[in-house]
């Protein structure tokens, strides 16, 4: 059935728990997990060109920390349920086309990843990444709430 399965993290607890559920779904089936997380680029403005060139270096350092670790707990839960697992991030504005491009790139052929869930209008002004994800990939993405 699935021998890859894609698990896109932020390190919000939603997230840890589609992991959880992807690495035990992996550990059934026998297959392996590529972790990924998405950065969003530094905010710049150009009202605020000084401050941001002094900031830019702080902000991707934090960041790519941020996402380290992220993908560090991830390997380590894999790990301990016998589920071998790579993974990366990347930066990128737009996170679900990061997704859809990692799951392509690394040949998975599920995704298992987080929703809100959001409703109504809180969904019209943020959006889903992964509502994105599954209307712009071409894999089946398992959601979890």
């Amino acid at each position: 059935m699935f021998k890859h399965i894609l698990l896109p993290t932020d390190g919000s607890e939603l997230s840890l728990r589609a992991v959880d559920t992807g690495i035990e779904l992996a550990a059934r089936l026998g297959a392996r997990v590529y972790t990924f997380h998405v950065i969003a680029p530094f905010p710049a403005s150009v009202y605020f060109a000084e401050f941001v060139v002094a900031n830019e270096p702080t902000y991707t350092q934090e960041a790519i920390a941020n996402a380290e670790r992220y993908l560090a707990d991830v390997r380590q839960r894999a790990q301990a349920a016998g589920v071998p697992c790579e993974g990366s991030y990347e930066i990128d504005a737009r996170p679900y086309s990061a997704i859809v491009g990692a799951a392509r790139k690394h040949q998975c052929d599920l995704i298992v990843m987080a929703s809100h869930g959001w409703r109504g209008f809180d969904r019209l002004l943020l959006g889903s990444e992964t509502h994105k994800v599954i209307l712009n990939g071409d894999v089946p993405v398992l959601v979890c709430r």
